[in-house]
């Protein structure tokens, strides 16, 4: 069985009369310094008592040798791996790292074993994490250690053989023609009482997402120089931590021009004319730019993340009440890209040009929207086969 090493040991000096001893605390610093503490008394109980506190103490802060707390193994991994990843995903990858230090404690990451790993994928699940978000949230985590032991820190991958939990493959949901038109007209009456110096245009943002596939992110950090109105497109483009705009970077660096239809660009324009001076997002609201500006990045109070998740406040939630009040139970606002990306490829668009205007890093995702399409394609064939020439012809053989 193995033992733990003793870290504090206690040692009798005699004092200089010969007539009896005090007791010295010997160890070794967190900064890696000898230290020899006087106790100042001969009590061999109490000196005991004081030795065990004192161990315990350094237990809870000391890291041996070659080893690092999560929380540094987690900084020391992302600096090793710099710019070989996008910033959004190494936030990404932050997050769930810090997801896992939150449930299994900042411990040595040399202790971690496949215990912990469990642990931590029934801890996920309980908290009601999707079965998708719980496999997205461990692979990141194992990636970790994976290079961990690609860089010789560790021997073995302690999450090696952690299972992920089970999921269903996800079917790509897009809205019909009709529940698009149902959606814009319970937007535009949700909008159509409202200040737009503080309510988001939803009827335009849902047009516009439609016409361009963009995703949520992209569309609210969209800015007034990302549209050309004379050459009918806008650009996906990054932002820079400027005074007038906040860092955003796009998913998997991929800049692109979309084209925007006469219709369209002339809503844009309008919707610009009827914008107050000296704001650059298209879609943020004059009164949440402010409050942005005012109260969150001057005070320190704006993240990265923030610039994908908290442009907007309540923004699904209003989302959910324009589907209610549109009748719709199912779908959510990315389901508009992929709407979108669809009725590309219904209108003849390639594989690889779809790739590239929705901006795609893995072409194996665009393939699984075309292989939707596809298989939609032949269900519509067979019905317009059956009603056609074909149809009589089987009819006539078939009498």
């Amino acid at each position: 069985m193995r033992t733990e090493q003793q870290l504090v040991r206690i040692w009798a000096q005699p004092n200089k009369a010969g007539t009896g001893h005090t007791y010295y605390l010997r160890y070794v610093d967190l900064e890696g310094h000898r230290r020899c503490e006087s106790l100042h008394h001969s009590d061999s109980r109490k000196a005991e008592k004081e030795r065990l506190k004192k161990e315990k103490e350094l237990r809870m802060k000391f890291c041996p040798k070659g080893s690092m707390r999560l929380s540094h193994f987690l900084e020391n991994s992302l600096r090793r791996t710099g710019d070989q990843i996008c910033p959004s995903t190494a936030e990404e990858y932050t997050s769930a790292m810090e997801d896992f230090i939150d449930v299994i404690g900042d411990v040595d990451f040399q202790t971690i074993t496949l215990k912990e790993g469990e642990f931590y994928r029934q801890a996920c699940l309980d908290k009601g994490n999707t079965n998708g978000t719980v496999a997205k949230k461990i692979t990141v985590v194992k990636g970790f250690f994976d290079l961990a032991v690609e860089r010789q820190q560790i021997e073995e991958n302690p999450l090696k053989y952690l299972k992920l939990p089970k999921r269903s493959k996800k079917e790509i949901h897009t809205y019909s023609e009709s529940e698009c038109e149902q959606m814009v007209r319970a937007a535009m009456d949700l909008v159509q009482n409202s200040d737009e110096n503080n309510r988001l245009k939803w009827d335009l943002v849902i047009i516009f997402g439609l016409s361009t596939a963009l995703r949520r992110g992209e569309i609210l950090n969209c800015v007034w120089e990302d549209i050309d109105f004379g050459e009918q497109v806008v650009k996906v483009a990054p932002k820079g931590n400027t005074d007038t705009t906040w860092e955003w970077r796009i998913k998997n660096t991929s800049k692109r021009t979309l084209p925007l239809t006469d219709d369209l660009t002339q809503l844009l324009i309008d919707h610009q004319s009827r914008q107050p001076e000296g704001y650059p997002y298209v879609f943020v609201p004059p009164a949440r730019y402010d409050y942005i500006q005012n109260e969150l990045r001057a005070k320190g109070k704006w993240k990265y993340s923030d610039s994908r998740l908290k442009v907007i406040y309540n923004f699904k939630r209003d989302f959910d009440l324009i589907k209610k009040r549109a009748r719709i139970d199912e779908g959510v606002f990315h389901d508009f890209r992929k709407t979108a990306i669809c009725h590309w490829f219904y209108n003849g668009i390639s594989e690889f040009d779809v790739s590239k205007l929705a901006g795609h890093a893995d072409f194996s995702t665009t393939h699984s929207y075309y292989l939707a399409v596809k298989n939609d394609l032949v269900d519509r064939a067979r019905i317009a086969t059956a009603k056609g020439l074909c149809q009589k012809l089987v009819e006539m053989r078939v009498g």
